[in-house]
């Protein structure tokens, strides 16, 4: 793929993890330590392939090995070279504003401007009672720490803010500064008020599909393009993240992800009120929803699709999906840098160019 039709294609495209806990040939349970080493190496795979970004998420729960994301992208960055490293998402409502851009801006440093930082308000809760916030809060606690953490990425030569749910902050000193404006962007699961505010704050949007058709997201990407025509703002960014498998066949794919992906929407669904899934949900997602699973060319075919649907300049593909095995998902890493992202960047740059 040459740099002209990189250029016409103009998308991005990263990897996401949750640190889903995997398991062994003979199902046992990987240890969550193993886990995450087996991340960093994930990392170093996705660099090697020229995957453009890999993004790990927190969580505070025993089916997720990461809760602090950032530590082990800091130890991705010490054996990476080019690969933009991330995070899907950073709790921001249960976390300090001023500690995350102090943590993200040493990132930055050991990584030579290679990080970037998506915050949201996470979908699971279990971090607000581990570190003390009431879920009453839940909407103010990040609205507060949204505003205050886009006030810092502007890295004003002191600080000062004062809100609700903290002390005030007069004058005060963040270090380390970073040599360029820290990459950041928000997460959105879909919602008007969720749009406007990424405009308002101007951080670019990431959308969270993980059900359903994309297409049907339609509506909150013109909004987004709109609210920043009508409000001035310089053009945005907009991303998706949703989640999927790659195998050498569709066939194979299926099997290898089908019964986790299954697992994994039990294992959350009996805490949220779900009916059981079941391998026809898995199928019909996969047809027709937001579960890119298959061959390279069937997975390469669909992310191009939902890519010129809603315009994107970023896709993300969550490659982990409840407890499969290892080299399963570093066989997935390699098709999608070497068969998949050649394969998109060549559909939708011809599309494109066409436009």
């Amino acid at each position: 793929m040459s740099e002209q039709q990189q250029d016409r294609a103009g998308i991005a495209l990263g990897l996401d993890s949750f640190g889903d806990m995997t398991s062994q040939s003979d199902g046992s349970r990987t240890h969550s330590a193993q886990v995450i080493r087996d991340h960093v190496g994930h990392a170093v795979l996705a660099d090697s392939f020229g995957i453009d970004a890999i993004s790990f998420g927190e969580h505070h729960r025993r089916d997720f090995a990461i809760s602090a994301p950032d530590m082990v992208l800091a130890g991705a960055a010490t054996v990476t070279e080019r690969i933009t490293l991330g995070t899907a998402v950073t709790v921001l409502s249960s976390d300090d504003p001023i500690r995350v851009m102090e943590r993200f801006a040493t990132l930055d440093a050991m990584a030579n401007g290679r990080a970037e930082i998506t915050v949201g308000r996470g979908s699971f809760t279990e971090s607000f009672p581990l570190f003390g916030y009431e879920l009453n809060d839940y909407a103010l606690l990040f609205e507060e720490k949204f505003d205050m953490f886009a006030r810092l990425l502007d890295q004003p030569e002191t600080f000062t803010w004062s809100g609700q749910h903290r002390k005030p902050v007069e004058g005060g000193i963040i270090m380390p500064r970073t040599e360029t404006r820290l990459a950041a962007w928000v997460g959105v699961g879909g919602s008007p008020e969720s749009v406007l505010r990424s405009v308002k704050q101007r951080i670019p949007m990431m959308l969270a599909i993980i059900g359903g058709p994309a297409a049907r997201f339609k509506p909150y990407a013109d909004l987004y393009r709109r609210a920043q025509s009508e409000t001035g703002v310089p053009r945005m960014p907009l991303g998706v993240h949703s989640p999927g498998h790659i195998a050498e066949t569709d066939e194979k794919a299926h099997e290898e992800l089908r019964d986790r992906w299954i697992a994994n929407r039990n294992t959350i669904g009996r805490e949220r009120g779900w009916p059981p899934s079941t391998a026809d949900e898995f199928e019909h997602e996969a047809e027709h929803g937001s579960l890119y699973v298959g061959s390279p060319e069937t997975v390469a075919k669909k992310i191009a699709q939902t890519v010129l649907a809603l315009d994107l300049d970023r896709f993300d593909l969550k490659y982990s999906n409840g407890p499969m095995q290892d080299e399963q998902l570093r066989r997935s890493i390699e098709l999608y840098g070497t068969e998949v992202i050649p394969r998109v960047r060549e559909i939708v740059g011809e599309a494109r160019q066409l436009n």
